[in-house]
């Protein structure tokens, strides 16, 4: 087997850096490098991407060994037919670790045809340090690092309009590029770097909001002998994620010229406003995983996969997203529908093992965010309680308890939420449960006691859990509510 790198492969010619990248993990391999490829490959954009290690631990050396090379295997369903396929990644062209090369780092903002920043530092990546300077080599925060490469340009260039930025954050945060292009201003004046920088970062750099959705399951330990038998190369970078792909990019018509998506096949959307897509993601796929979560494993599944395939938890969900989420998101019917599809052929994906219990954790902050706007959109619509997700959040209750049929069930919060249901369910009175529950203004910001028809709904649910179970209880709820 010979070694990965250009020579063995015929890739000796490199790309031009367009692009600079803060972040070498599974996500952004699998979706960023990805993505540019199928520029270069559909319309020759030819653009190279230097790789910047965002923390002083990393993987720039794993990349730099193999020349900027890995294989990337996409598995999955469309339209329920299974999907496999492998592509060799080839256009990082430069990986850099600013700990220990940080010249190297700053040479990459003289770069003539640079032309897009792109990171994912993870949630907690876009933040402001205050012990930060601009004389580190290199500041600690992602930010504080950009505002150091900006600033280089913008000298190196003498503030040359047509050399600014399209900076492009995939941080799972909302308005990302607003909070980042904060955060860069802010240590703009706190460093003194003069009116003139902070007016070329205002008027000559443009920040994009985004949203980025594809699992990721990155390298696979468990399996990598059956992955290695398909190459003819060692690669120790391989990584793997499903077939699914969607970005939502907030621009215009200029970055649509920058970055012709349209002319290749993936569904990178650049809209004026990503808020209706980040809603449909968050109230369809966050929202299905989070509803599903104690219902289904009370029920007895422990797969996100076992819950759509079984027949009486898989018809629950469905109903739950199209007769009851999509009924309350502003957007076109057919398309939310579509888009709930391709969610469940994602659900049902055979190469990814989703356990529930890995997606517990949270579960009141996330059905606070997920599911309960849905619900109370649809009292407000329909002046009547939605059955599968009201009789889902009395799942939601119940698993807090702790127990159920004489077995520990995976609950993950912090302690000041365990130990409020704790004292709550000490009455075992699901009348004061449910009181309790919802007029805890901790939880939901609310008091959603006050919301008609849902403390009676739910009394109902929980009893029937209670004395029948999940399948029976549900079907006795519905006969009830």
């Amino acid at each position: 087997m010979k070694k990965l790198n250009r020579i063995n492969t015929g890739l000796e010619e490199l790309q031009p850096i367009k692009v600079v990248q803060f972040g070498e993990g599974n996500f952004l391999r699998a979706f960023i490098d990805y993505a540019f490829q199928e520029l270069n490959e559909k319309v020759d954009f030819n653009a190279g991407i230097a790789v910047v290690q965002p923390i002083e631990n990393g993987m720039v050396n794993m990349l730099n060994d193999q020349d900027g090379l890995y294989t990337l295997f996409m598995k999955g369903l469309t339209k329920g037919q299974e999907v496999q396929e492998k592509t060799l990644i080839s256009n990082l062209v430069s990986g850099i670790n600013p700990y220990t090369n940080f010249n190297d780092y700053l040479a990459l903002a003289k770069e003539d045809e640079l032309a897009f920043i792109i990171s994912n530092t993870t949630e907690s990546g876009i933040a402001y340090v205050s012990t930060d300077t601009p004389t580190m080599q290199p500041p600690s925060s992602y930010p504080a690092k950009l505002t150091v490469l900006l600033h280089e340009r913008f000298k190196y260039f003498n503030g040359d309009a047509a050399k600014g930025l399209a900076i492009i954050p995939c941080e799972l945060i909302n308005n990302n590029a607003d909070t980042l292009k904060e955060i860069i201003l802010k240590y703009s004046e706190d460093w003194n770097l003069g009116a003139d920088f902070k007016n070329w970062i205002q008027e000559n750099n443009s920040f994009h909001n985004t949203l980025v959705d594809r699992i990721v399951p990155g390298y696979p330990r468990a399996e990598i002998d059956a992955y290695n038998k398909e190459l003819d190369y060692v690669d120790n970078l391989i990584v793997t994620a499903e077939t699914f792909f969607l970005w939502v990019i907030e621009g215009g018509e200029d970055l649509k010229a920058k970055l012709p998506f349209h002319k290749t096949n993936l569904d990178v959307k650049i809209v004026a406003d990503m808020q209706p897509y980040r809603t449909r993601k968050v109230r369809i796929l966050n929202g299905a995983h989070t509803a599903m979560v104690p219902f289904s494993l009370m029920y007895g599944n422990e797969t996100v996969k076992e819950t759509v395939d079984n027949a009486f938890t898989g018809k629950f969900i469905n109903q739950a997203i199209f007769d009851e989420i999509n009924e309350t998101i502003e957007m076109d019917k057919a398309e939310l529908d579509l888009f709930a599809a391709d969610v469940l052929d994602r659900f049902r994906n055979p190469f990814i093992k989703h356990n529930l219990s890995s997606i517990a954790l949270n579960s009141i902050s996330k059905f606070k965010v997920r599911v309960l706007p849905s619900v109370l959109e649809y009292i407000s619509k329909y002046d009547k309680v939605p059955t599968n997700l009201t009789f889902a959040f009395a799942c939601l209750i119940r698993f807090y308890k702790g127990t159920w049929k004489e077995t520990s069930l995976p609950v993950d919060d912090s302690k000041e939420i365990t130990n409020v249901f704790q004292e709550i369910w000490a009455s075992n009175d699901t009348a004061k449960v449910v009181g309790q529950t919802l007029s805890n203004t901790e939880f939901w910001g609310e008091d959603l006691t006050k919301v008609k028809g849902l403390s009676e709904a739910l009394v109902l649910a929980l009893n029937e859990i209670e004395a029948n179970g999940i399948e029976q209880g549900f079907v006795h709820f519905l006969k009830k509510v």
